[in-house]
């Protein structure tokens, strides 16, 4: 199947997209990087966007596992901080998991209308690439975004869905999303050290979480969607 591909950025951008046939939500330090990790693991995941929405999720679960951070700190009362590597360590993994981010988990809960919402990062982007070749026909790529920045760690993993997409026959919306594909085609990832997402988890101490990223690239083959308020596994067994 051809196809058109998008890539853009934001929560607030949601809305253009509300017509299209898939949305992939990019957040890759970290929200979609920890949610991808845990769904390959087996662990069911729920996203949300507060605290308040996440507990009343949590009430209707067994065991749940809170894992998040808001303006960079973890919330109070939750169990775990929004890490990738954390959530690849625990064995727990019979404990379902309600996420909540800055960033990544508001793009993922905005209204797309009835477009399939699926998650990418850099384990699984050729894999997200592959499911939905033949399956949709214009799709959506969308940067979580943090303080009105398309941050470069995202921009990358966006970039690299389209491209394999464009690869297969897909064509670029707009020039935006060409020029997005050219400059990141088959860059090397210590470019995400100079970022800003990187500086902060360095700086924060976390820098377990930013080497996690870097040394796990299209690992995966799951493609985590949005079914019910839940990320399950849309990829073919």
């Amino acid at each position: 199947m051809s196809g058109t591909v998008v890539i853009d950025c934001f929560p607030e951008h949601a809305a253009r997209y509300q017509n299209w046939d898939a949305i992939v939500v990019v957040d890759v330090i970290r929200a979609t990087t920890t949610a991808t990790t845990a769904v390959s693991l087996g662990r069911r995941v729920f996203p949300a966007q507060t605290t308040d929405e996440a507990s009343i999720v949590a009430s209707t679960l067994t065991e749940p596992l809170l894992v998040g951070e808001l303006g960079g700190n973890m919330p109070y009362g939750f169990d775990i901080t929004n890490s990738p590597a954390e959530v690849a360590r625990r064995t727990d993994t019979h404990r379902p998991m309600v996420l909540v981010s800055s960033s990544g988990t508001q793009l993922l809960l905005a209204p797309f209308g009835t477009a399939t919402v699926y998650i990418a990062c850099l384990r699984n982007f050729s894999a997200a690439a592959r499911h939905l070749r033949g399956r949709h026909e214009r799709v959506a790529i969308l940067g979580a975004g943090t303080r009105g920045q398309f941050r470069r760690e995202d921009q990358i993993g966006c970039a690299w869905v389209a491209e394999a997409l464009m690869a297969s026959g897909y064509g670029a919306e707009d020039s935006q999303t060409g020029q997005y594909v050219s400059r990141w085609s088959r860059i090397g990832l210590d470019v995400i050290r100079g970022g800003r997402s990187a500086e902060y988890l360095v700086k924060s101490g976390q820098q377990e979480d930013l080497e996690f990223i870097l040394s796990h690239v299209d690992d995966l083959a799951v493609v985590p969607a949005l079914m019910s308020h839940e990320l399950i596994d849309a990829s073919p067994r």
